[in-house]
């Protein structure tokens, strides 16, 4: 190995230092550095590369459900932002502002985007009139600005990259079906491509978003038992198409205001593939993002034929997977170690020997298991294998979250619970917000996470105050 080549380096032990070991491994495995701009960070082709396949596979099913891709500007005049008075309140303590322009004072500050409902609805007053108009599906990718005061990257950063998609709808049933549905795509996509379960349902009042009539939410586990907010839908009903003067003359040739939603994910995401599935060797990366399928290591590749048999081999799986073939001069075990930390779902050795034997070694990155496989059924074996490291992936995230998953049914067992064991609690409730603010300032914060679709029914007094309750809700603390 070159004297100028260093060693991957260890990594904090994730039971040590949780903290400690996210961060280790977003610098180590190349994902992020941190910029000179407090609170944003610098995503590193490794870490945007992951983002790229997010962004490639979520595209695909928002345009199967009819939605189309917009861009708006990414300021926002005052006067438009202070239209929907909720909306405005929930945002201002992080909103960023532009007052100067070139060298001249602004007349009207402009708000830099922490979301866009206030701009979609400015063009929608424009486009809609009839109910042929509608609906209107779009969906913009874009970045947006939100002045977090305590940040991390890819959790809580200043600025992030997302999506944000604002519909208008002829009746309040179809926006609430195109809110729901929406929820379904984003379950389904942390399902089937990130291997990550989660618990789906509704916000309470408290915790709902600013100006939204209703709020939906997926909340996935990570591995130490806190939660993350891993994506939302919003119904706003009329509320911000009366304030912008959006109508439409109806079927029944009247005017009517059209009924909105809006939905997004971010960045965010990335961290929780990191909690969910990261160890004490760096990332475990979902196959169906991760930038590198397999990455293809020749075992003395000084020898004769080797190098040009990795090369065949690579270009043969090229053709179906993202492959990497490392035929740099650093020593195999390097080479193991960095394709461990970044994650890479299959490490293929390829040595004099196995040639001579027309073989391979598959080596999964979720388990470490050797698997000795034929050049001539190569393929077939990769496919099998990825789709397997998939369901192992998911099925270990989803016994983490059962095993941390309790119930309360007592005020006395709940804190012990969240005192001692974290992770979600279910718990009776009975509505009120002054229990859930009660609830996170007694518990250090835990937080209502969502009223599930399918409650159970634990007990009929809420677990604070001993009210009757209204629903059963999952509890826990977040990122």
């Amino acid at each position: 190995m070159a004297d100028n080549k260093k060693m991957v380096e260890a990594i904090t032990s994730r039971d040590e230092d949780f903290a400690k070991w996210y961060t280790d491994i977003v610098k180590k495995a190349e994902l992020v550095d941190y910029s000179g701009v407090k609170g944003c960070m610098v995503i590193r082709p490794y870490g945007y590369a992951i983002w790229e396949n997010i962004q490639r596979d979520l595209d695909r099913r928002f345009k199967e459900t009819g939605h189309e891709n917009v861009y708006m500007p990414m300021f926002i005049p005052e006067s438009l932002l202070q239209k929907e008075k909720d909306h405005v309140e929930g945002f201002a303590p992080e909103c960023a502002w532009v007052t100067v322009g070139g060298s001249e004072k602004l007349t009207e500050r402009l708000c830099v985007r922490p979301t866009s409902e206030t701009l979609f609805c400015e063009h929608y007053a424009k486009i809609i009139n009839t109910y042929r108009d509608l609906p209107k599906l779009y969906n913009q990718w874009c970045s947006v600005v939100r002045w977090e005061k305590t940040t991390r990257p890819f959790l809580r950063t200043s600025e992030f990259l997302w999506q944000e998609g604002h519909t208008m709808h002829e009746t309040q049933e179809e926006a609430e079906a195109e809110t729901l549905q929406m929820l379904r795509v984003y379950e389904d996509f942390y399902r089937e491509t990130l291997a990550i379960p989660a618990v789906v349902g509704r916000k309470t009042e408290k915790e709902k978003f600013a100006g939204a009539e209703a709020t939906y939410t997926i909340e996935p586990m990570m591995h130490n038992g806190v939660a993350l907010q891993g994506g939302t839908t919003h119904y706003f009903g009329t509320g911000f198409a009366e304030s912008f003067g959006i109508t439409y003359q109806g079927r029944d040739n009247k005017l009517h205001f059209p009924h909105q939603t809006s939905w997004g994910v971010s960045t965010r995401m990335i961290g929780a593939i990191i909690m969910v599935h990261g160890d004490d060797d760096g990332l475990i990366l979902p196959p169906r993002v991760a930038p590198v399928q397999v990455a293809i290591v020749p075992i003395a590749m000084h020898k004769a034929g080797v190098l040009d048999k990795a090369q065949e081999v690579a270009d043969s799986l090229k053709k179906q997977f993202r492959v990497k073939l490392d035929a740099s001069d650093n020593s195999p075990g390097w080479k193991f170690s960095q394709y461990e930390m970044q994650g890479v779902p299959l490490r293929l050795e390829l040595g004099p020997k196995d040639i001579e034997n027309n073989q391979c070694v598959l080596v999964r990155r979720d388990t470490r298991e050797k698997i000795f496989v034929s050049l001539d059924n190569l393929e077939a074996e990769i496919t099998k294998l990825l789709d397997v490291i998939h369901d192992a992936m998911y099925n270990r995230a989803l016994e983490n979250m059962k095993a941390k998953t309790f119930e309360a049914r007592t005020y006395d067992e709940f804190l012990t619970t969240a005192k001692e064991t974290p992770g979600f609690i279910k718990a009776m409730w009975c509505g009120c917000t002054e229990c859930e603010e009660k609830i996170k300032e007694e518990t250090g914060g835990v937080k209502s996470r969502c009223i599930p679709f399918e409650e159970e029914n634990l007990s009929d007094v809420c677990v604070c105050c001993g009210k009757p309750a209204k629903h059963m809700v999952y509890w826990g603390k977040q990122y």
